[in-house]
């Protein structure tokens, strides 16, 4: 019986249907929920980074972009948080406990860290459906999951673009 479940999110209306999965598993089960966004700079949305090697020639230049930057990267967290907070709330409402982290780092690592850490059951997480030279070179970080996390991984894939499409396509995977 699953009583523990990270669901790995980000803004995207996967999210939104990573969440829903998530929380209807939880009531099932009935487990707690453990909701995960990892700031990524891979992540659609993130501020891009700018570049520093105009520093000694433009110094002026170069301040006003980290300062731009600083507050774009400050807007980008704080909108994770309010994700996460709306997702919790949602989940509380219904009777799930359900608690947030809003982590830095490499996204699929980051999961597999915070799964075994916090003794998950589940790892519930979306995907994209990226393939080929795509998932080459921006990898796949639900493969990467897949493979490396120490608990079962239920995988919400993209649905197609239909526009009668009624429920999401699912991929369930177990590793023992």
């Amino acid at each position: 019986m699953l009583k523990k479940i990270l669901v790995a999110l980000d803004r995207s209306e996967m999210g939104t249907e990573v969440f829903e999965q998530a929380l209807t598993l939880a009531k099932a089960m009935p487990a707690q929920l453990l909701l995960l966004h990892v700031l990524s700079p891979e992540e659609e949305g993130s501020p891009y980074i700018p570049m520093l090697s105009n520093v000694d020639y433009y110094p002026g230049l170069s301040a006003q972009s980290l300062d731009l930057y600083q507050k774009q990267w400050d807007k980008f967290k704080d909108e994770g948080v309010r994700m996460l907070q709306s997702f919790s709330a949602q989940a509380n409402t219904v009777n799930v406990t359900a608690e947030f982290s809003q982590l830095l780092g490499n996204p699929g690592n980051t999961i597999c860290k915070l799964a075994a850490q916090w003794n998950a059951d589940l790892i519930v997480m979306g995907h994209r459906g990226r393939s080929g030279i795509t998932e080459f070179f921006l990898g796949s970080v639900s493969n990467y999951v897949l493979h490396h996390a120490k608990c079962s991984v239920f995988i919400v894939n993209h649905p197609p673009v239909k526009k009668d499409a009624d429920a999401p396509a699912v991929t369930v995977t177990s590793q023992a």
